[in-house]
């Protein structure tokens, strides 16, 4: 590594609730940072949609106002990388750069019947043997479908190569680099039921199944590539795009999970899991998703993943939707003011169930209420239902691997929880480490910028900047964990033998 604190990063993370730009050395050490929240709009019952010019102009000012907040910005800066949220899908005009819908988010559920459709076809086994993934409205293929069939012309537009598709990575570069760079790298790809994570090329049988024309597709690249220049048009000087990574396989890189077992949970306004499963595929029989968790020099390393729609997103509704605070901080005041639940269990099944249930049709529920019930116990429960849709996915992981490292290393916003964390350990019986970076999804972008600038060697220069700050151990006994824990398992029994339909 470079002894020189001088070089800076631009990290672009592009989240579902905003759009940030993080400035940071090459200790990361954050220099500045820009935040912007977006706006979330929901059509119909099911349906997430965000503005994709607003998700742009939002994304450009923030990097505009965080070089500006840094003297030394515009001379030291020597690098970006890209972060985004993953599936997320944007189709737009060749010429114009138009795009001619909305976004449609990853956890907008209207493709239900298509997944469920083709799931009775038949189809799933030869999706999953080439992509990982399963058959769910989550992915990005049947997003471009319906906005393919839902959107005067568009279908004849795409076969005539009118129409461009990009996740968010992909449409930022392409609006980034004017037009010049229409690429992806191979997490992203990986995400959209079209590539074959064993080659990391578009396949044509899935392309025809989902009936989406190949002209419409990015180029697929290492996350470390030549992904163009940002001009100084732009943001006032000449920068490099040195890196693009989806954002939970970018926190798996910035918490330095670089060896086949570790693992990384990020709570954002999902909760994702991923363990470092090597350079082979590891297939699952729990529903859980096989994807790659990095490319670099042409070297895939994979990554078993569980996918938890709703976490963080669940205190911001109970901070917008019920009002019951003004601040998500509040939360952990509210759980702390009690002594235990009550017996109230929170589903925050708000865009339906990910892993390992797979259910996008149900929706959420607090059950358990009682007339001694609480604003306190209603986010007490939204806060340990963190934890209990985190033993899910740990106990598949077990199912799949046969064992789990004694360290789980958890980042996201949720981290600054104490009692979110604290309760990740009793539940899991698990320590939990979280990193002195705390922003380790822009860092692990900002990282990966740094090797394809030059400024760092390789991934031992991230494994070494890796340091603990906090460490929570279980004080809770096993027995009333698993107590608990039985408490939710019933919640979700009864929630699903309900089939809260769409």
């Amino acid at each position: 590594m470079t002894q020189s604190k001088k070089p800076l990063l631009l990290a672009i993370d592009q989240g579902t609730t905003s759009s940030r730009a993080i400035l940071f050395n090459l200790q990361g050490e954050i220099q500045s940072v820009r935040q912007q929240e977006l706006t979330l709009s929901y059509p119909q019952s099911g349906w997430v949609e965000q503005d994709p010019e607003a998700l742009w102009q939002d994304t450009l000012q923030v990097c505009r106002d965080v070089l500006q907040a840094t003297p030394s910005a515009l001379s030291d800066t020597v690098a970006i990388g890209i972060t985004n949220q993953r599936e997320t899908t944007v189709v737009w005009d060749k010429e114009s750069g138009k795009p001619i819908y909305n976004a449609i988010v990853w956890q907008d559920r209207r493709t239900a019947a298509l997944c469920e459709q083709l799931i009775a076809q038949g189809k799933e086994a030869e999706v999953s043997a080439k992509t990982g993934l399963l058959l769910d409205p989550y992915f990005s293929a049947t997003k471009i479908a319906w906005i393919l069939d839902n959107v005067d012309g568009a279908r004849q537009r795409a076969e005539e190569g009118e129409l461009l598709f990009g996740t968010i990575d992909t449409f930022l570069l392409w609006r980034l680099t004017e037009g010049k760079v229409h690429a992806t790298d191979a997490t992203n790809a990986s995400r959209s039921l079209l590539l074959n994570i064993a080659t990391a090329q578009w396949d044509n049988d899935l392309l025809a199944l989902f009936n989406i024309p190949r002209a419409m597709l990015p180029e697929v690249r290492d996350n470390i590539s030549d992904f163009g220049v940002v001009g100084k048009s732009l943001l006032g000087m000449d920068l490099p795009v040195c890196a693009m990574i989806g954002d939970q396989q970018s926190a798996l890189v910035g918490q330095a999970c670089f060896e086949k077992g570790m693992i990384k949970s990020t709570y954002g306004t999902g909760c994702f899991m991923l363990m470092h499963t090597g350079k082979e595929q590891t297939v699952s029989d729990q529903r859980l998703l096989t994807t790659i968790g990095y490319r670099l020099n042409g070297e895939t390393s994979y990554a078993l993943e569980g996918s938890i729609f709703v976490a963080g997103a669940a205190i911001q509704w109970l901070r917008d939707g019920l009002k019951l605070f003004e601040h998500a901080s509040e939360s952990e005041a509210m759980a702390q003011s009690i002594a235990g639940n009550n017996g109230v269990y929170f589903v925050p099944a708000l865009t339906g169930l990910g892993a390992p249930y797979w259910r996008p049709e149900i929706r959420g529920a607090i059950m358990g209420l009682g007339r001694d019930t609480t604003s306190a116990h209603i986010a007490r429960a939204a806060l340990e239902a963190q934890a209990y849709q985190t033993r899910d996915l740990v106990a598949a992981m077990i199912a799949d691997v046969g064992t789990l490292p004694a360290v789980i290393r958890a980042d996201g916003g949720l981290v600054a929880n104490k009692f979110v964390c604290q309760f990740l350990a009793d539940i899991l019986q698990t320590q939990i480490e979280v990193p002195a970076v705390t922003e380790a999804t822009a860092w692990g972008a900002a990282s990966l910028a740094a090797i394809g600038a030059g400024v760092f060697v390789g991934i031992e220069d991230i494994e070494q900047v890796w340091q603990k700050q906090h460490d929570y151990l279980p004080i809770m006994p096993a027995a009333k964990a698993e107590a608990l824990y039985v408490g939710w398992q019933r919640a979700v029994k009864s929630l699903l033998s309900e089939k809260a339909y769409l």
